[in-house]
């Protein structure tokens, strides 16, 4: 059974297990992969919760302020995948792209399999782009501060951010208009910052958020997401990943 830490936000951790049984479709119930969602709402604010930091992680903290924040949310996320493990699943994904800035410490201490979703993003497009490609990235400014993006693409290719007025008028907007619902207007709002990448030169662009998709293929079929020449979704990708473990 694939276990699914959801909840940063909700709607993300439902757009996964939508992606996950929409690409496995079954013709009778029976046939569709077996999974436990925890909708694990309450796990403090990840990009928050980062502070201020070094990126050296062997010394990642400035301040014992930064560090409390950072076990607040490990703890919590602990949690999550222990009621996973309790569960009899026999690995976990977290629809989060923030959370994985705590991926080794949590990978280290549940002792579970845990599926990297940077790593996956990297390895697809690794398929999909040339190396030394411009890719953009449109996530969260914790994803963008601890370059959990940067460790798997800087030796292959340039990633391009949005400017600090794009990302916080465009991209962080966004996110938070879909957390509030408000899908229409954050399909609106997010257009400046693919424009501002486009106008880049990037080949791709990676939705380094799980609510970006939401927001840019809001209202459209899925199959606009599958056939996507620009965007990369990794919670979709996430979700051909774990279900190529699934069937192992």
């Amino acid at each position: 059974m694939i276990g699914i830490l959801g909840g940063m936000g909700t709607q993300a951790g439902l757009d996964f297990c939508n992606k996950l049984a929409i690409l496995n479709r079954g013709k009778i119930d029976q046939e569709y992969p077996l999974f436990l969602l925890y909708n694990k709402a309450n796990i403090p604010g990840r990009p928050e919760s980062i502070g201020v930091h070094t990126k050296n992680l062997s010394n990642r903290f400035v301040n014992n302020k930064s560090k409390r924040k950072y076990n607040l949310v490990l703890k919590s996320l602990l949690k999550g995948c222990q009621l996973l493990k309790k569960s009899k699943c026999k690995f976990i994904v977290v629809p989060c792209n923030t959370a994985h800035y705590w991926y080794n410490d949590l990978k280290r201490k549940i002792k579970l399999p845990i599926i990297n979703m940077p790593k996956e993003v990297f390895n697809h497009t690794l398929k999909t782009c040339k190396k030394n490609s411009s890719i953009g990235l449109l996530a969260t400014e914790g994803t963008l501060k601890t370059g959990i993006y940067n460790k798997f693409f800087d030796k292959k290719y340039n990633l391009i951010f949005p400017n600090s007025i794009v990302q916080e008028k465009s991209v962080n907007k966004a996110i938070k208009l879909v957390k509030m619902g408000k899908v229409k207007e954050a399909n609106k709002t997010i257009k400046p910052a693919i424009n501002f990448l486009i106008k880049k030169k990037c080949r791709k662009i990676i939705l380094g958020c799980t609510e970006l998709p939401i927001a840019i293929f809001a209202f459209k079929s899925f199959k606009n997401v599958k056939t996507s020449k620009v965007f990369l979704d990794p919670n979709l990708i996430l979700a051909h990943a774990a279900m190529k473990k699934y069937k192992k």
